[in-house]
């Protein structure tokens, strides 16, 4: 009999231990930030908006903490993030920062900028933010250009044309 009830009893712990996974999971989901990378042919701005020339229709997004993942998703699904629909962290209530590369050809390195960035527009087939001057100098034009974005938390959103990878189910970072 005492080994049937020492079985039974690991059987019920570890009952326990299984059935306190999802809840886990999902607590690193909710805690889960995501950062985005947008690339352009070029750059165009002037003191208060910033243009990325011939932008591309796809956001790269990651994260890295508290599990590594990364996807895309559409600039149309991108710009939700900036609406009241995507939830109440979204970009559109507490605007990101963001570093800005920009090549410039005759410089040896890319010219980095910090800014907040806000109210972005499409224009034909570039996008355009309003921006904050936070750190560096903003070029009047450049060639090649990335805009690495701070992140999101879960809940702002980044639900349908979510595309990631490490991912299982649906919802924010899953397929």
């Amino acid at each position: 009999m005492k080994p049937r009830r020492e079985v039974l009893i690991a059987a019920l712990l570890a009952a326990a231990a299984l059935a306190s996974l999802p809840m886990q999971a999902g607590a690193a989901v909710a805690q889960m930030q995501l950062m985005f990378v947008q690339s352009a042919d070029g750059l165009k701005a002037d003191d208060k908006t910033l243009r990325l020339v011939n932008v591309s229709q796809q956001a790269i997004w990651f994260s890295d903490r508290p599990v590594r993942q990364a996807g895309h998703m559409s600039l149309r699904d991108y710009l939700q993030e900036w609406t009241a629909a995507a939830g109440p962290n979204n970009f559109s209530q507490d605007p990101p920062n963001a570093t800005l590369s920009v090549y410039q050809p005759g410089k040896g390195e890319n010219t980095l900028t910090v800014v907040e960035i806000s109210n972005p527009k499409v224009e034909g087939k570039d996008l355009v933010y309003r921006y904050k001057l936070i750190e560096g100098q903003m070029p009047k034009a450049g060639a090649a250009t990335s805009l690495f974005i701070d992140w999101i938390g879960v809940g702002g959103g980044v639900g349908p044309g979510f595309h990631g990878v490490g991912v299982g189910r649906r919802g924010v970072g899953w397929r």
